[in-house]
């Protein structure tokens, strides 16, 4: 069997189990590039391979998609070390989402007041509250802000979000940026007759929605999961 084949065999197991579109942000792979990837369409290559693993599984050594494998989902390993979510004696420490030089850019974050530095939580409290998840090492915080979601959560309320989505591929409400101005919005996705339209759209209804169209320099940082919303008493 040639190396090739061999990867095609053990990213289509995880596609099996995970679904395409959930391996694919795994991957970090467009999900076509994905299955254009398992149908022989486009090379395997040990580039690509390398990413794919890095992305998929860090902490384990390269080369793990050349060798046959029975088994290949390791449900403690998503839990495992990594900068975004780390195990420490049983706990996992989620870190801020970082928007400053670390993405290459400042992004601006309006009316944010101050932020949350990290959570530490159990495993048990992640099982029991946080489902649909890429993995836990993708996990991040993000802090409120701006009035335009309320009121869904306010200025300075913990957001969970997910790293490991970065296309828009289901309704739901996303950190992302145009230009240097970050976001948190829901996004739908509209078909028009010219295409896929993706609106952007806030809770506060003194907020119009707006259309991400084609040239915009828009990127999606992650998901949100997860929404705490405080209550003054």
């Amino acid at each position: 069997m040639e190396i090739a084949d061999i990867r095609r065999r053990n990213a289509q197991k995880i596609v099996d189990e995970l679904t395409l579109s959930a391996a694919a942000r795994r991957f970090d792979l467009p999900t076509r590039q994905l299955l254009d990837m398992l149908q022989g369409r486009k090379s395997f290559g040990e580039k690509i391979a390398r990413r794919m693993e890095a992305n998929f599984y860090p902490e384990h050594l390269p080369g793990w998609l050349d060798q046959l494998q029975d088994s290949i989902l390791d449900e403690d390993a998503t839990i495992a070390a990594a900068p975004a979510a780390m195990k420490t004696a049983g706990d996992i420490r989620i870190q801020q989402y970082e928007t400053g030089g670390s993405m290459g850019h400042g992004i601006v974050l309006a009316d944010q007041p101050g932020v949350i530095k990290q959570w530490t939580v159990s495993e048990k409290w992640l099982h029991m509250n946080v489902q649909r998840i890429t993995s836990a090492k993708n996990l991040a915080i993000v802090t409120g802000f701006g009035p335009s979601m309320q009121p869904l959560f306010n200025p300075g309320d913990p957001l969970l979000v997910d790293r490991g989505v970065k296309v828009v591929d289901t309704d739901g409400v996303y950190f992302f940026r145009v230009g240097t101005e970050g976001f948190v919005k829901q996004l739908q996705r509209i078909p028009t007759i010219n295409g896929l339209v993706v609106r952007a759209k806030s809770y506060n209804p003194l907020y119009d929605p707006f259309d991400i169209v084609d040239g915009m320099d828009f990127e999606v940082f992650a998901r949100v999961v997860k929404i705490w919303k405080g209550e003054e008493f």
